[in-house]
């Protein structure tokens, strides 16, 4: 019902635009930039107008960056349900494969520095995500079903906790390297395994 709702809301918002051509407007991306360089705070500069209204740390990526991030997030989504679902059929085998998906690495820790090289602290919840998959892990190693319902509670707490903080703002290479450690912004915290 809810998925109706809002198709029905974004169709009756779609027959309330026309062509610019036939408006005599600024094409909207201009307008959008135009709003966003003069109303948006100076750490939202480059975003969009919907930008003003999401007061969530901007987490500056490039597009090919975003993207890949989304795939992960994506990735992420479905091993925890895959560990719901296997939690359900008390499949403490099947939970331990899902979990070690995302669970922590070395490799996982350096593309969360990477990817939160703009946005201080990003890094730090990423991989307090990550370290808490390892909990879900090790509980369904001790068969401790109890326990892997608290750590996926713990770790899905991890997850709306860094969507609630930060948001993906795209910028282009140069606006990377200017707002990240690559281009001079003080490095990360160092990270301890």
């Amino acid at each position: 019902m809810l998925h109706l709702t809002r198709m029905a809301a974004v169709g009756i918002a779609l027959l309330g635009v026309a062509p610019c051509s036939e408006r005599g407007c600024v094409p909207p991306a201009a307008a959008a930039q135009d709003a966003a360089s003069s109303t948006l705070p100076p750490h939202m500069a480059g975003g969009t107008t919907a930008d003003v209204h999401d007061e969530r740390t901007p987490l500056p990526l490039t597009a090919m960056m975003a993207e890949h991030q989304k795939r992960n997030m994506r990735d992420h989504l479905a091993c925890v349900q895959e560990v719901v679902v296997e939690l359900a059929a008390n499949d403490m085998a099947a939970i331990e494969r899902a979990s070690r998906r995302i669970g922590y690495s070395d490799s996982m820790a350096q593309m969360c520095q990477h990817m939160g090289a703009g946005a201080s602290g990003f890094t730090e919840k990423a991989l307090a995500f990550h370290r808490s998959a390892d909990t879900i892990t090790a509980a369904a190693q001790r068969r401790d079903r109890t326990a892997v319902t608290a750590a996926l509670a713990t770790t899905l707490s991890a997850c709306v906790g860094c969507h609630a903080t930060y948001r993906q703002q795209v910028v282009d290479e140069a606006a990377w390297q200017r707002l990240t450690i690559h281009g001079g912004a003080s490095a990360p915290s160092t990270l301890d395994h």
